[in-house]
């Protein structure tokens, strides 16, 4: 299923931020971090309705993602 895309690039800019809060980054950071992130392609390719999931949960797949390119 596809997001109408506009829809999609709001859902992405909740994400992103709900993703900098929770890791106490910049936005410019998260925005890099996001846009580089396997979640993203996911979220972009509409594969398992990722674009369906809460931003909470997505920002939590964000981090988990985050927290192995860190260590």
């Amino acid at each position: 299923m596809n997001a109408n895309p506009i829809l999609l690039q709001k859902k992405y800019s909740r994400v992103i931020e709900c993703f900098a809060r929770q890791q106490d980054i910049s936005l410019d950071k998260a925005l890099d971090f996001f846009y580089h992130s396997e979640v993203y392609k996911l979220m972009r390719d509409g594969v398992s309705d990722m674009h369906c999931m809460s931003d909470a949960y997505l920002a939590e797949e964000l981090e988990q993602e985050y927290s192995k390119h860190t260590s």
